[in-house]
C-alpha cells in the first residue's frame, strides 16, 4: 500500500513513495518518445555494476522537461529493471512551486529533496542516487554554453560520493540543448527588481530567469514549464570513477575535494567534446542520404 502524506511538503522526504508499478506503467509512452520523438542514440550502460550502488553525475539540459534526464531514467529501467531502486535529487524550489498530484508523481517515479541526507539515506538502502549538480543554472544555461559541462562550481556531490564511499558514474548527454534555445539568463536583472520590491512568482526564488525560444510559448520570460522540441538525442554512460581516499574526514578535508572535483569535471568534458564528435558525424551521414 501507497504510504499517504498529510501535506505536500512532506513529499520528496520519503524514499518509501517510489512504485515500481507506477513506473513501469509509463514505460510505453516513453518507449515511444525515445524511439520516435527523441531517436535516442545511447552508449556505456555496461559501466554500471549489476551489484554495486553508484553515485551517478549528470549535466542536464532542455528546461524543466529536461528530455535527456527522462530518456536516461527510461535506459536505467529497460535495462535494470523498475524494482531496481535509482533515486533522483530535485531542486527544492520544484518542489514548492509543482502541483500536488505532479509531485507525488515524481516522488513515486523516486524523486526526492535535493538534500544530502536523503541521498545518504539512499545509499544506506543500497540505492543507487542520480544528480545534476548545476540544478536550475545548468538546466537553463544559454545555448552558447550548451558544449559546456557545467556544475554551477558545486562540490556537494565529491563530498557525498567520498563520505559514503561511492563510485561516481558520469552521465553525458547531447542534443537535448536544442530541445528549448536559451538566449541568455537575466537573474541578476531580476533579483535587483525583487530588492526593489518586485514579488517572486508563486513566492519562489527560482535562482534563473532565462530568456528562450520554444513550445509552446514561442519566445518566453522565466522558467516556465515546456515542450522539447523532437530533436535527437545521443547519451553516454561513463567508466565509473574512484578515488584514492574516503570517509567523512576525506569528505571535510577542502583541499582533496577541490583534488578530485576538477578531474571529474576535466574528464565529463573530454567525454562530452567526444559524443558531440560522434553527434554531429551522426548529423552529416544522415543529412547526406
Amino acid at each position: 500500500m501507497a504510504i499517504q502524506f498529510d501535506t505536500q511538503k512532506e513529499i520528496g522526504w520519503s524514499l518509501d513513495l517510489r512504485e515500481p508499478d507506477v513506473i513501469r506503467s509509463f514505460m510505453p509512452g516513453f518507449k515511444w518518445l525515445y524511439d520516435n520523438y527523441f531517436r535516442v542514440q545511447t552508449s556505456g550502460w555496461d559501466y554500471v555494476p549489476t551489484d554495486q550502488k553508484v553515485l551517478i553525475v549528470g549535466s542536464h539540459n532542455g528546461g524543466l522537461a529536461s528530455p535527456d534526464m527522462a530518456m536516461m531514467i527510461y535506459d536505467w529501467v529497460l535495462r535494470f529493471g523498475a524494482e531496481r531502486p535509482v533515486y533522483g535529487l530535485m531542486h527544492p524550489s520544484m518542489w514548492a512551486v509543482l502541483p500536488p498530484h505532479l509531485a507525488k508523481l515524481a516522488a513515486e517515479f523516486g524523486c526526492v529533496r535535493a538534500h544530502p541526507k536523503m541521498a545518504i539515506a539512499a545509499f544506506h538502502r543500497s540505492a543507487s542516487v542520480l544528480v545534476y549538480p548545476g540544478g536550475a543554472r545548468d538546466v537553463f544555461r544559454p545555448h552558447a554554453m550548451r558544449d559546456r559541462i557545467f556544475f554551477n562550481n558545486s562540490r556537494a556531490f565529491i563530498k557525498l560520493a567520498l563520505r559514503e564511499e561511492v563510485p561516481i558514474v558520469p552521465a553525458i548527454s547531447y542534443g537535448a540543448h536544442d530541445t528549448l534555445i536559451v538566449l541568455a539568463d537575466i537573474y541578476p536583472l531580476v533579483k535587483q527588481l525583487h530588492e526593489w520590491g518586485m514579488p517572486w512568482l508563486l513566492g519562489v526564488d527560482p535562482g534563473v530567469f532565462p530568456i528562450y525560444v520554444g513550445l509552446p510559448w514561442g519566445i518566453s520570460l522565466g522558467p516556465l514549464p515546456n515542450i522539447p522540441l523532437p530533436v535527437p538525442i545521443h547519451t553516454r554512460i561513463c567508466p565509473p570513477i574512484v578515488f584514492d581516499r574516503y570517509g567523512e574526514e576525506t569528505a571535510r578535508d577542502r583541499d582533496y575535494v577541490d583534488e578530485c572535483f576538477y578531474p571529474v569535471e576535466g574528464e565529463m568534458q573530454a567525454e562530452l567534446n567526444d559524443l558531440i564528435q560522434q553527434y554531429n558525424a551522426c548529423v552529416r551521414s544522415k543529412s547526406k542520404k
